[in-house]
């Protein structure tokens, strides 16, 4: 019996992941206490998805537990103990503005959790590949020193620019204002690959861009596409923080993301980083997102312009996923931007 254990099963990237594994065959155990409405309030429940996926799934067994648990994280490991292949961590508080309201919950939750789930994997389970969902802002503010050129919609980086392309793994993570979001999302990836070069576990990271698709329960302060598109949907108000709404965000759909992790896992490595997300194939700025809402639903949205950016908030991100493509070249993008936007725009019609 080959199990994958998923952290934030409820969530985007967790559901994603529960759904494609069980569909392959394996058993999937969950765990999620729904803690995302506790950041972000009832809009932002995952109880509908946590459902859904026990009523699908027959091969898929659900644990309402926090990551920081020690004792009860340890259990479920001791319980599957030999028969655990793939742990895929996707659990967090995601955002950066909520982590200003209370660093201490946004640190044990994403450097804490990840680290109770590390020992577990050391003491328990060290043949199974774990694979931690990171994210781009362990860059900090850097990519913001690019010399990005002003567009009618959007910055854009000179065709000539060894970054035109996407930001690469090479990018210094120091020396930056990160945010705390992304200082306790930092420590976790360096603790990842920290146990995969120092104790020799199959342990990869992927810092993702913008994470998006269907399932994703988005609010005003995480999930971007998503919180649009409902916005537009139920002509709720829509804030653009700064930056002209012209900031530029790759997009990559979660089932292309969940794809990556499955090539991972088929062979994998030992404290390995990988830049991932849309890349030139499926980015766009804040305005052409807004312009791209409208034409999909048919509806004019409600905007609202705030002039001041979000502390640590990035002006341009675009990945640079040459190092994942050359690494695993049976693997590729599938969703564009628009794809993406319509594939929202279907399941928040049908839910809402």
């Amino acid at each position: 019996m080959s199990i994958v254990l998923v952290t934030g099963s409820a969530g985007l990237i967790g559901s994603e992941a529960v759904r494609f594994f069980c569909e392959k065959g394996f058993d999937v155990v969950g765990i999620d206490n729904n803690l995302r409405k506790s950041f972000f309030g009832p809009d932002a429940s995952t109880e509908w998805n946590k459902q859904q996926l026990a009523a699908s799934y027959k091969n898929y067994k659900h644990y309402d537990l926090d990551i920081r648990d020690e004792g009860g994280i340890s259990d479920v490991f001791s319980k599957y103990r030999g028969n655990i292949a793939l742990i895929i961590h996707a659990a967090a508080q995601p955002s950066h503005d909520w982590a200003a309201k209370e660093p201490t919950t946004d640190f044990t939750v994403n450097a804490n959790g990840t680290l109770v789930l590390l020992e577990c994997l050391r003491k328990l389970s060290p043949e199974a590949v774990f694979i931690y969902t990171s994210t781009n802002k362990v860059y900090g503010d850097t990519p913001n020193e690019l010399p990005l050129i002003e567009l009618e919609t959007r910055f854009e980086l000179p065709a000539e620019h060894q970054f035109y392309n996407g930001i690469d793994e090479t990018m210094s993570i120091d020396s930056s204002t990160h945010s705390l979001f992304g200082v306790s999302k930092t420590a976790a990836d360096l603790l990842v690959q920290e146990y995969g070069r120092y104790f020799g576990l199959k342990t990869g990271v992927f810092r993702g861009g913008c994470l998006t698709g269907p399932a994703h329960s988005g609010t005003m302060l995480h999930g971007f596409l998503s919180y649009l598109m409902l916005c537009c949907i139920s002509g709720g108000k829509y804030s653009i923080f700064g930056y002209k709404g012209k900031q530029v965000r790759d997009n990559i759909h979660s089932l292309d993301l969940v794809n990556a992790f499955y090539h991972f896992f088929e062979n994998p490595k030992r404290g390995e980083v990988y830049n991932i997300g849309g890349s030139r194939k499926s980015n766009v700025s804040m305005l052409e997102a807004v312009t791209l809402c409208e034409k999909i639903s048919g509806k004019k949205m409600n905007i609202e312009y705030i002039d001041k950016n979000r502390i640590g908030d990035h002006i341009w991100w675009i990945s640079d996923i040459s190092k994942f493509r050359k690494d695993y070249p049976g693997w590729d993008i599938r969703y564009g931007i628009t794809e993406i936007l319509e594939d929202i725009y279907n399941a928040k019609k049908s839910r809402h």
